[in-house]
């Protein structure tokens, strides 16, 4: 998620999304449409094949070397295979490109499970894990899974499953309840044309301000059409792409009890993918706010100092598919501190385990 929580003395986490589905499955139009529809942010893509990626010549700043190029707003597209992951992530992730989410296309370069478990093993100051998208054919689905049987496994791993061509499948809702028997606790959300809303994946606005830079979205409005004839549909009715999500937004003036906070996110329901915002623990670090940032089974808290005015509030943010919001509400009520002024050190232990560089950090790859 870009503009990712992080600690106000240290770098900006920048999310690492790994992107996976077969062949046919329409993650490279998902990837298009995310560089297409960012918002203003921008978007470091690490592709195989520049040619299915939809790159205006207009919008293009210059080469960057024999395997990369700038776009008009900063996005930066990379043809890897595995070996270089490393060295392009520590490229993408360098100050001076001002990338807000780095994009991982899986496909040719290595199994979806190796790619995440790389994410997850990167000491970048940076880089921070951003969730795994598995993008699955509606049409195809039943010949796909017989093909490939692994793809139930990659199910299984997945924070986010794209249910894509879902308008071309003649049982969508068979195939819909079978992919979510299959996915553990991953948000399962139907799409057409590979067209998601961003905001699952990533906060839709740059991580700073951008003067005198036309975005992507500013460089193609003009011909959108003539590359889908479909977006106009999306376009011009906003509101269809925010059908396949749910969101909460939960602000608190009392700080929350660490212990019922962890209980909520450890028992978080099936269909929340994304969770970002401050948390205010009160008596228990009077000094610090935490930083949040949690995707499907992925949690961290950054700890960082207050400012020296203003008010100290709880802002989280839930996005999920198919999720009770009003629910989730109640229990995150539930979770504020009832005002006891005395706090034991041994409250915060469960908190600490998720700040990154603690002793009792876990083991967090899936």
């Amino acid at each position: 998620m870009a503009n990712s929580p992080g600690s106000s003395s240290g770098p900006q986490q920048i999310p690492v999304v790994v992107l996976a589905g077969f062949l046919g499955s329409g993650k490279t139009t998902l990837l298009n449409h995310l560089l297409h529809r960012s918002g203003g942010s921008r978007i470091g893509a690490i592709v195989n094949d520049f040619g299915a990626i939809e790159i205006d010549a207009m919008a293009v700043a210059g080469a960057l070397g024999d395997s990369t190029v700038s776009l008009g707003n900063g996005c930066l597209c990379c043809a890897v295979d595995a070996s270089e992951l490393d060295g392009y992530l520590d490229r993408l992730a360098a100050p001076g490109t001002g990338i807000d989410v780095i994009v991982v296309e899986a496909s040719g370069l290595a199994e979806p499970q190796e790619l995440v478990r790389m994410v997850l093993a990167s000491e970048h100051p940076r880089i921070v894990y951003g969730g795994l998208v598995e993008v699955v054919d509606a049409a195809e689905f039943d010949d796909t899974r017989a093909r490939h049987p692994e793809l139930d496994r990659h199910l299984a791993l997945a924070d986010l499953v794209v249910v894509n061509k879902l308008d071309r499948a003649a049982d969508g809702d068979r195939v819909l309840g079978l992919v979510r028997s299959l996915a553990d606790r991953a948000a399962v959300v139907p799409a057409t044309y590979g067209r998601i809303d961003p905001e699952f994946l990533f906060d839709c606005r740059p991580s700073e301000e951008r003067i005198g830079q036309l975005s992507f979205d500013d460089l193609h409005e003009h011909d959108l059409h003539e590359h889908d004839p479909h977006e106009h549909d999306a376009h011009g009715h906003a509101g269809h792409l925010h059908t396949a999500y749910d969101s909460l937004s939960f602000t608190s003036d009392l700080p929350l009890d660490p212990r019922a906070l962890m209980r909520f996110l450890d028992s978080r329901p099936e269909g929340l993918y994304r969770i970002k915002g401050y948390v205010d623990f009160g008596p228990y670090d009077t000094l610090n706010r935490y930083a949040v940032h949690a995707v499907g089974r992925f949690l961290r808290f950054y700890p960082e100092p207050w400012a020296a005015a203003g008010a100290r509030l709880t802002q989280l943010v839930l996005i999920g598919s198919g999720v009770d919001t009003d629910a989730l509400g109640k229990e995150l009520e539930a979770s504020r501190n009832d005002g006891a002024p005395h706090a034991d050190e041994r409250g915060m232990w469960s908190v600490l385990r998720y700040v990154q560089g603690s002793e009792e950090e876990p083991d967090a790859a899936p």
